[in-house]
């Protein structure tokens, strides 16, 4: 059984998965925000691969990108970096990236390096349906890779469903058609996650974009089986030199 799968198992409500940029702050802190991230709470990590264009991310993940890209970080150091990650890490860990950098690298050699070192899935935003069915799933079930779909509230319930069938280890529920860390409103995505709930889908549901408090996870996880964090996660290692206590501090302020 994957981790992801025994991670719902063993807790389907309350999930906090944590964004984090690889490579960020410091080129050689992926690591310790990974440890740090895992002894402070998070059930899930999201690590972030920096891309010069990242379609979906806010100013924030987009500047803790820049940084990361100065800072030289690239596919073939960040496997450097994850080589023997699973001698600390025991939560599953998803990569999120995009296409573009994957084809560069190779796709299939991306896949089998990610399955190597003990990465669980992958988050690829523009990978759309109809190319992931014909080119990329046979590659990614392959190698054992769990793949993980997005979907928003104006994706049709057909497609939805879809999507939901296609994806495996949980469902992307952006809260909004917006980009990550947008500040607004949370009470309308409430009507949009109750729809989900409705759908009985196959796959456990996490809520992502917007969520950055105790109050947004909350509401987030009344509706679903948790929460993702990204940009406010981001944030508060921006504006502390220390990973550790940074991280403890908001993790304290999302979870007790």
């Amino acid at each position: 059984m994957s981790r992801l799968n025994n991670l719902f198992q063993q807790k389907n409500k309350r999930i906090l998965n944590v964004y984090c940029t690889a490579g960020y702050p410091t080129l050689q802190s992926t690591i310790n925000v990974m440890r740090s991230l895992q002894e402070n709470g998070a059930d899930l990590i999201e690590l972030g691969m920096p891309y010069s264009d990242p379609l979906a991310d806010g100013p924030v993940i987009q500047a803790s990108s820049s940084k990361a890209l100065q800072n030289g970080m690239t596919i073939p150091t960040l496997f450097a970096q994850l080589k023997d990650f699973r001698k600390d890490i025991t939560v599953p860990v998803i990569l999120m990236g995009y296409l573009n950098p994957l084809l560069q690298y190779g796709f299939e050699k991306f896949c089998a390096k990610a399955a190597e070192v003990g990465i669980d899935g992958i988050i690829i935003p523009d990978i759309p349906m109809y190319e992931f069915e014909q080119e990329y799933r046979a590659i990614i079930e392959k190698y054992g890779l769990d793949f993980i779909f997005l979907v928003t509230p104006e994706t049709s319930e057909e497609r939805i469903i879809k999507l939901d069938q296609l994806s495996s280890g949980f469902l992307y529920a952006v809260s909004s058609s917006s980009i990550t860390g947008s500040d607004k409103d949370f009470s309308p995505v409430e009507t949009y996650l109750h729809k989900l709930q409705s759908l009985k889908l196959k796959n456990p549901v996490l809520v992502g974009f917007g969520i950055k408090d105790k109050a947004t996870f909350e509401t987030a996880c009344k509706y679903a089986n948790g929460a993702i964090i990204g940009s406010a996660y981001i944030k508060a290692l921006e504006s502390d030199d220390n990973v550790e206590m940074a991280t403890r501090e908001f993790l304290n302020g999302i979870l007790n």
